[in-house]
């Protein structure tokens, strides 16, 4: 296929992406240096051992960031994507809520468990029952605006909470600097100022024809989720994740047969010596099998510059995709759909 024959031009890119995601993906960077630089309340936890971050779809994704951080720590995390808390939590956990529209029902009911369980409570909304809730039972909220979609508004949610929970959290001040500096390169080679054969966001989205299969190594799945979560909300098609030590105990047998499938490897740029053993033969075992594949590497740096650069990438490639497809990435009518029933 030809790469240069399906370039889009801006004309393309505003035609179908009729809400204009792309311009706030344009000034991901800066939004992320703005909210990280504002003025906002830090919330100093004091000493915890175990915290639950809640939320769904990309407020999840936050928090799976979020537990990637805090990995390498005493502290015991759970992320929770549903309705229940779990049961090791008591008066002494920490219970972060997230929802970008203040109004997702899974993460009220966790919310309002955490209350009833006297637990130590932070959430984020924009507005929504979320705030009238924590205004009402004295509960700690910070109030972050939601920018086009909560999809689009991930580094301001993100960047804002890890401005808030500073004092809580183990990471440098440098690394969350080195982050947006990354993101501030990249965004030259990405962005819609860039729609040419060098944009590597671009290249993937046109690469994408089938349904990808996105490999993942241990402490870079937040990418592989949200990529698969952009792919099948902005572009509207399917999309799978698989870590890759566990895929080769199992889901590398479905290769055996041919599929529509296409893999995707998310490598990182330091994964441990066996993780990278297993990439290669992976990779072998792709090419005996003559199955293209797709190689997306992270930058160099700590876990979330890793992380967010990933995902800007990936999330552009999922818009691209979008236009390639002529679909409006903007709009989300089955989950609109499946909440009008609830």
């Amino acid at each position: 296929m030809n790469f240069k024959s399906h370039l889009i031009n801006i004309e393309t890119l505003q035609k179908f992406d009729s809400q204009n995601m792309h311009k706030v993906y344009d000034l991901w960077p800066e939004i992320a240096l703005e909210q990280y630089e504002a003025d906002l309340d830090e919330i100093d936890i004091g000493n915890i051992s175990h915290v639950v971050f809640a939320g769904m779809g990309g407020s999840g994704a936050m928090n799976d960031i979020f537990s990637a951080i805090l990995s390498k720590t005493n502290i015991h995390v759970d992320v929770v994507k549903g309705y229940s808390l779990p049961k090791t939590v008591d008066t002494e956990s920490l219970v972060v809520t997230t929802s970008v529209s203040g109004n997702t029902e899974e993460t009220l009911r966790i919310l309002s468990d955490a209350n009833n369980l006297k637990c130590k409570v932070v959430a984020f909304s924009d507005n929504g029952k979320m705030e009238k809730y924590c205004q009402k039972n004295g509960l700690i909220h910070r109030k972050i605006p939601m920018k086009h979609s909560p999809r689009a508004s991930f580094p301001v949610f993100l960047y804002s909470m890890l401005n808030i929970l500073e004092p809580f959290l183990p990471i440098e001040k440098k690394d969350i600097s080195d982050s947006i500096k990354k993101m501030e390169k990249q965004k030259e080679i990405i962005s819609s100022n860039n729609l040419n054969e060098n944009n590597t966001s671009l290249a993937l989205a046109e690469w994408i024809t089938d349904i990808p299969m996105i490999y993942y190594p241990w402490g870079l799945q937040a990418s592989a989720i949200r990529f698969k979560n952009s792919l099948q909300e902005n572009a509207k098609m399917h999309a799978i994740t698989e870590d890759v030590i566990e895929a080769c105990h199992n889901g590398i047998v479905s290769w055996d047969v041919p599929s529509n499938i296409k893999p995707i490897l998310i490598q990182g740029n330091n994964d441990y010596i066996k993780t990278k053993e297993r990439w290669n033969i992976l990779k072998e075992f792709f090419t005996v099998k003559n199955i293209e594949y797709k190689e997306i590497h992270s930058e160099k740096g700590g876990v979330l510059t890793k992380l967010i650069n990933l995902i800007y990438f990936m999330d552009y490639a999922s818009i691209y995709r979008a236009v390639l497809s002529k679909v409006d990435p903007t709009p989300v009518k089955p989950i609109e759909f499946v909440k009008n029933k609830l």
